[in-house]
């Protein structure tokens, strides 16, 4: 299960593009292996954050990679109106324990699928 590049938005403030092809890249390395490769999480409390729109451009790259069983969890983390439950990520960032409960639910089958 790969789960990376939210940072490479954030803290070190590369382009969509870049994100993309460094996410790309660890696939490729990972090859031949089985892999659950998610989708960014949604960060930044309102649907209006800037870092919300290229997160949706890098996921739109990343379900295009083949090969890869792709999942996008973001949706699960979000209320009706598009905000982040400060409940599941208290920062708007980082999962708390429910957050990660919420995760390991929602991979559980997936990955005992890729496993088979």
């Amino acid at each position: 299960m790969l789960l990376i590049g939210t940072n490479d938005l954030g803290w070190l403030g590369r382009s969509v593009e870049e994100t993309a092809a460094g996410v790309e890249a660890v696939v490729d390395a990972l090859r031949p292996s089985r892999i659950l490769l998610l989708a960014l999480f949604p960060r930044g409390e309102k649907p209006d954050d800037p870092l919300r729109a290229k997160i949706r451009d890098v996921n739109e790259r990343l379900a295009k990679i083949r090969d890869v069983r792709y999942l996008d969890l973001g949706p699960l983390f979000l209320r009706t109106d598009g905000t982040i439950s400060a409940e599941l990520m208290p920062d708007f960032l980082h999962l708390s324990d429910k957050g990660y409960r919420v995760w390991a639910d929602a991979v559980r089958e997936p990955l005992a699928e890729l496993l088979r």
